[in-house]
């Protein structure tokens, strides 16, 4: 976990952020979903990673791009960054190798280009990224353990951040400047998508659960539901719900008192969902039947239903369009320049 944990946060400074611009899209569209009005997409693409040119001595090459290569060091850094520490099954290799390949040329390309604009104070700039990107690692010897994790030393980290901010400002001088978003097209999704700025109802809830099988036997079924009458009657007596539910409910949610948190319609069992959506902040119900057994459920809060108003989306909703526009820009580029660049696959 705590290697894992040091690459993703690694992977700041090595990924060409701004590139497919997947990142500006991901952060519009987390804060439009944080207003309850999330934007119903396909994920965005992973941002391809700065690729090095092979150093001396450097293995086996997987491409070319108008004659630099891209190793295979390069490829296997660039999985990792990609997959985030997540393991795939071996017959998905294949596949993850020739995604991250595609990325490195696409980086690669951007790089060729943004590298022939001159960037006044780059090395202070480049300064100040490794020193924010350190500060994200609780030391100095975690940080050098995740550049080691990437077959990497920090002089090469250094040129990854160099080229990163290259691309970076050629994407926003090149693309981002030049892409506009109107009102109108702000206003419009947020018409055509009513159900995207929707917080559906939900409820707060906790229960005590009187396990039993679905496939038990009419006696067991019996005497567990004699548990759940007696209980209830407890409740009804004044015990304390949260106490009952500690020494009895064989649910795990029993260590919180039986609290099950908020959820809304669709998450819970037909019979126990229309049972707690019935029941009023501090009821609590009758004994209610599913196939994990015997509940007695406390409601303890509702929400209504509730729409975000569009002036308090409008911003995060141009953010996200805006986003969707560079990133076919960026696309449209990248197939254009394929066209005439010198492009072999060696992998």
């Amino acid at each position: 976990m705590k290697k894992t944990c040091s690459l993703v946060l690694l992977r700041g400074l090595l990924v060409a952020s701004c590139v497919s611009y997947g990142s500006f899209a991901a952060a519009a569209e987390a804060e439009v979903k944080k207003e309850n009005a999330a934007v119903a997409v396909a994920p965005a693409s992973v941002a391809p990673v700065a690729a090095v040119p092979a150093a001396a001595g450097a293995q086996v090459g997987v491409a070319r791009v108008n004659g630099t290569t891209i190793d295979a060091r390069e490829l296997r850094r660039a999985k990792k960054v990609m997959l985030r520490g997540q393991t795939i099954p071996p017959d998905q290799n294949a596949a993850a190798d020739k995604q991250a390949v595609e990325q490195l040329i696409s980086a690669e390309l951007l790089y060729q280009a943004a590298a022939k604009v001159e960037i006044k104070d780059l090395d202070k700039q480049i300064d100040a990224k490794l020193a924010q990107g350190k500060e994200r690692f609780k030391d100095e010897q975690d940080f050098k353990n995740a550049i080691k994790e990437l077959e990497m030393d920090e002089k090469e980290l250094r040129e990854y951040t160099r080229r990163d901010l290259l691309i970076t400002q050629y994407v926003e001088s090149a693309f981002v400047s030049k892409t506009v978003v109107t009102d109108a097209e702000i206003r419009s999704f947020y018409d055509k998508n009513p159900d995207k700025f929707t917080r559906e109802e939900s409820v707060k809830a906790s229960h005590i659960l009187i396990g039993v099988d679905s496939a038990a036997s009419a006696d067991d079924k019996k005497k567990a539901r004699e548990k759940a009458d007696k209980l209830k009657k407890e409740l009804a007596g004044g015990a304390d719900f949260a106490t009952l539910a500690k020494g009895n409910s064989t649910c795990p949610s029993s260590q919180q008192g039986g609290d099950l948190g908020s959820f809304g319609k669709g998450q819970m069992v037909p019979a126990f969902e229309k049972a707690a959506f019935a029941l009023k902040p501090g009821e609590v119900s009758d004994v209610v039947e599913t196939q994990f057994g015997y509940h007695i459920i406390k409601l303890t809060e509702k929400t209504p239903a509730t729409t975000t108003d569009f002036k308090d989306v409008k911003a995060k909703i141009g953010e996200y369009l805006k986003g969707q526009k560079v990133n076919e820009a960026i696309q449209k580029y990248l197939e254009e320049t394929r066209k005439t660049a010198k492009i072999e696959i060696l992998l």
